[in-house]
């Protein structure tokens, strides 16, 4: 199958992408409005940017309204991207779910807060790592929003860390994100592998 742009529209073009660009990694992004309202959701569009500086960017699409995340963020210029472990990702998906704004995700996903050194948005107390991000810039991409942040600051539990500046997969159980399912990310190689075919 071949589908050319004159023909998205006759195809679930969502589905057909995400399904292909997989595993996604998961930026479970905890925020504070202005008024000191957490909040907490996860997205699977999200990279690295750039390495100097070092710049992480997540995308986040339209809905009926504005997400809390972006609003928050553009509210206070701070936020701060949790990874999840397979240990959290029950609590990931709870906080996926459409609450009020006024809500707090990390009482309803039953998760801790813990405060944040450089900005005013709390972290995932349990999460493996966490990087706190100040706003660059958030750019405007059809009906959804790049948002690139600053990393200022870099939290990770001292039993992932190997070989001085490693991260050790193994420990830090990293859940993938695939079209409507998630994925284990639990095996690991290097090329050249003799068992691929040549």
């Amino acid at each position: 199958m071949i589908v050319q742009s004159e023909s998205f529209n006759d195809h679930n073009m969502s589905k057909l992408v995400k399904g292909a660009v997989v595993p996604r990694p998961i930026a479970w992004v905890s925020t504070v409005s202005r008024e000191g309202d957490y909040n907490l959701a996860p997205f699977s569009f999200f990279t690295v940017a750039s390495m100097d500086p070092i710049t992480l960017c997540i995308s986040v699409g339209k809905a009926e309204r504005d997400k809390d995340t972006l609003l928050n963020i553009q509210e206070t210029n701070g936020f701060v991207i949790n990874i999840v472990s397979e240990s959290l990702a029950n609590q990931m998906h709870e906080s996926s779910k459409a609450y009020e704004r006024s809500e707090n995700e990390f009482e309803k996903a039953g998760t801790r807060s813990e405060a944040s050194v450089r900005v005013r948005a709390p972290k995932v107390a349990e999460a493996p790592v966490s990087f706190e991000c100040e706003l660059d810039q958030v750019i405007k991409i059809g009906t959804s929003h790049l948002i690139l942040g600053r990393v200022v600051c870099y939290h990770i539990k001292d039993e992932l860390v190997m070989d001085g500046d490693k991260v050790d997969p193994h420990q830090l159980k990293a859940v993938g994100r695939m079209a409507g399912d998630y994925s284990y990310i639990k095996e690991f190689y290097r090329l050249p592998n003799k068992e691929f075919p040549q």
